[in-house]
């Protein structure tokens, strides 16, 4: 029995930690690969935004980023196409070097996963202590509800075949 409960509890712990796919910031206009973006247009200088780039995409980046800083000269609305190709392209290439598909820019202003923001909020007040307890909390949350889940379907698991199997799904 108690190793049974372990597993479970195990098991419930990896499926809380397991990352979700929704929600991030860094596909936004507001997001900060967007914001150093924009810092780097203005400065004409590629270097702060290939942090968010691996290395062996770092050429792509460049080479958008020249082509990019020539068509900014035709005229306010061939800037405005030309930044968005770049944000789009390092966004893209970001999302890949995650391993993350792109999906496109989302508007300023997108909800993000709220771990995220708190995770950004840490960083810009120099605590962790918020964000740890948000983080703890949720992975208790998540612990109870699915131990609840595994604990009804395990009652009737013995009943036939298809409950059996909601519990080992639980489980």
């Amino acid at each position: 029995m108690r190793h049974t409960l372990a597993l479970a509890a195990a098991g419930a712990l990896c499926l809380a930690l397991v990352p979700r796919s929704a929600l991030a910031h860094c596909d936004t206009l507001d997001g900060p690969v967007v914001k150093d973006a924009r810092a780097a247009l203005e400065a004409k200088d590629v270097t702060p935004v290939l942090k968010w780039v691996r290395p062996d995409k770092e050429g792509e980046v460049r080479g958008a980023f020249q082509h990019v800083l020539g068509v900014r000269t035709l005229g306010a609305e061939a800037l405005a196409l030309a930044d968005r190709f770049f944000f789009e392209t390092l966004v893209r290439v970001h999302r890949e070097g995650e391993g993350a598909p792109y999906t496109g820019l989302k508007p300023a202003g997108t909800a993000v996963d709220p771990g995220i923001a708190a995770s950004d909020t840490a960083l810009e007040a120099g605590s962790v202590d918020p964000l740890v307890k948000l983080l703890t909390a949720e992975v208790d949350k998540g612990l109870r509800q699915r131990f609840a889940a595994a604990a009804e379907a395990r009652k009737h698991a013995a009943e036939n075949v298809e409950q059996g199997r909601r519990y080992v799904a639980a489980y």
